[in-house]
């Protein structure tokens, strides 16, 4: 990897930044940058990993959460730890790039020192650079790709089918894709990717027969080893995301099909057998604990950038599971040495990606200009500007989320407002404009439908109850995704280690205890019922464009956030 004068003076500020002496001449303090994407070869079987991109092409801003909250037996255990815990669980240097990469700490000064991250052009510079000392190496596409941008909403997807094709996926799950609806998906698998691209899901089936709609694994020949990659779609895709975009399909966790499947492909020879998966960690972790047979599980759907793989024991032996992030800001590397039939040793490493420190690979930043040229003028359209720093990330909310929910009280004259626990959307630092790229960074999806609902509080408290039950369950297993439901206008206590449906109490609205029989005004949006769709509420975007020109300038915001029960010294917890 070689980087021009201009790349390399980026690189030179961001050593600078992070603590590293100036060097006094252009080819040591290049040899210096260079150093950090180092990756000696091990081993002869190899993956490369990357998920939950959410459409981002280009390098972002993306500050990870301070609450992550693990609860009873996940309390203190990976991924559930924040800020210097997890530093301290994953031997982190603090106040350097990687403490920056996976933590929120000293966030906005750290993201102006170090820059942005991510970005595709950078990351296919990063994988061709690993994949030369690795022959054979499988690349492989975590999901939740062709969703969360402007271009993404408005070519169906094309973009990030065509910069995949490009990067040189070589296997894919899914999840968010659904969200294109069945028609879509089927003519991307039987079209663009046919020949090229293997899209696994065991656990996706016809709902008349039950068939698998795609193949439930691939398997390839690496250094003259049978490797088998099977894939686990996101389990409750039709309960987290709208049931008519996926009306002929089911999914589900699927364990006991799972366990055939890994057994088919080791009667077929396979030596090393890797599941692909969008179960999101806490489920990985237990699945890795009642399946037998799976070498490592390469996770994503719950964004956590996890630096040391879990080893995780089961009834035959133990699993690897591990997790790349979100956003293109980190790519894994797992290299296994493969002897006498078995993998013997392995090495794992996840890379953050400092757009500023690897060049763009060109093709790829063609590719990136010639899909954003049509659209270019109404992405970078300024609506605001804001003061303080805007990012979506954590269990109770996230400052675009409060604005978002401040936007909709406000446009909707509502005296409550609900905005869902997505986890992806970009961050904004203090000073920048808020463009409507940026706003659709947020809100970009196929049912964008905003509601107004007079809703008794016996049934706030019933949907606050589900969607934290969704998050707390004690089994993994019922965990259905996503994070807490954030509320606007209206003050509650949660329990998290309580039981179902006793979780949430105190729920006031200016000052007064909400009653269970009293009709309140309450707006939302991203309804997943087709009743709502029907009903054609205004697009988010459209209102929080309206609301952006309305404030001009975004002030601090303040977070609405639940009083938290049962919570001190969580390492998942950290209040700011």
């Amino acid at each position: 990897m070689s980087l021009n004068r201009r790349e390399f003076l980026q690189a030179l500020a961001i050593a600078s930044a992070g603590g590293m002496s100036l060097q006094s001449n252009f080819a040591s303090a290049q040899t210096t940058a260079q150093k950090f994407y180092d990756l000696p070869k091990f081993g002869n079987v190899h993956f490369l990993h990357f998920t939950d991109c959410h459409a981002q092409l280009l390098p972002i801003y993306f500050r990870e959460p301070n609450v992550n909250l693990g609860i009873g037996a996940q309390e203190g255990k990976t991924p559930h730890l924040v800020g210097e815990y997890f530093l301290k669980a994953n031997g982190i240097k603090p106040g350097t790039r990687d403490a920056h990469a996976f933590t929120y700490l000293d966030y906005v000064a750290a993201a102006q020192n170090y820059g942005k991250m991510g970005g595709f052009a950078h990351m296919a510079t990063l994988i061709k650079q690993i994949k030369t000392s690795r022959p054979g190496a499988l690349l492989l596409d975590g999901g939740d790709t062709w969703q969360g941008s402007g271009t993404s909403l408005w070519t169906n997807g094309q973009d990030m089918v065509d910069a995949a094709l490009l990067l040189g996926v070589d296997v894919m799950t899914p999840h968010w894709e659904m969200t294109l609806g069945e028609k879509r998906v089927m003519e991307i698998v039987n079209g663009d990717f046919k020949g090229k691209v293997s899209f696994v899901a065991q656990n996706i089936k016809t709902a008349d027969f039950g068939d698998s709609v795609f193949n439930p694994y691939v398997m390839k020949v690496q250094n003259g080893i049978q490797v088998a990659v099977i894939g686990q779609a996101f389990p409750y895709t039709p309960i987290a995301n709208p049931r008519y975009f996926t009306p002929d399909w089911t999914f589900g966790i699927q364990e006991e099909n799972l366990q055939k499947t890994i057994n088919e492909v080791k009667a077929k020879g396979a030596k090393v057998v890797v599941l692909l998966s969008h179960n999101g960690m806490d489920v990985d972790l237990k699945m890795a604990s009642r399946v037998t047979g799976l070498d490592a599980i390469m996770g994503g759907h719950t964004h956590d950038g996890v630096p040391i793989p879990v080893k995780v024991k089961n009834s035959n032996g133990v699993t690897l599971v591990t997790n790349a992030g979100s956003n293109s800001k980190f790519l894994g590397v797992l290299d296994f040495d493969v002897k006498g039939g078995k993998p013997v040793d392995f090495r794992y490493k996840l890379f953050p990606i400092f757009s500023n420190m690897i060049p763009a690979d060109p093709a790829m930043n063609k590719l990136i200009a010639k899909v954003r040229a049509p659209y270019e003028a109404k992405l970078n359209e300024k609506l605001a500007t804001t003061d303080g720093l805007l990012y979506r990330r954590g269990n109770f909310n996230g400052s675009f989320d409060q604005l978002i929910l401040d936007g909709l009280m406000a446009q909707k004259n509502a005296e409550i407002a609900f905005s869902p626990g997505f986890r992806w959307g970009t961050s904004l630092l203090p000073g920048q404009a808020i463009t409507r790229e940026n706003l659709l960074d947020q809100t970009a999806i196929t049912y964008p439908y905003t509601t107004v609902t007079n809703m008794t509080g016996e049934t706030i408290k019933t949907i606050l109850e589900d969607v934290a039950d969704n998050l707390f369950n004690p089994d993994p297993y019922y965990q259905q995704g996503g994070d807490m439901v954030r509320v606007g206008g209206m003050q509650y206590t949660i329990d998290p280690a309580a039981s179902a449906g006793k979780r949430i109490s105190d729920m006031r609205l200016n000052g007064k205890d909400i009653d269970p029989s009293k009709t309140y005004k309450v707006a939302g949006w991203a309804p997943v019922s087709e009743d709502a769709k029907n009903a054609g509420g205004e697009a988010i975007w459209d209102v929080m464009e309206r609301h952006l020109r309305d404030v001009k300038v975004v002030k601090a915001v303040k977070l609405n956030e639940p009083i938290i029960k049962g919570v001190k010294n969580n390492p998942g917890m950290v209040s700011l």
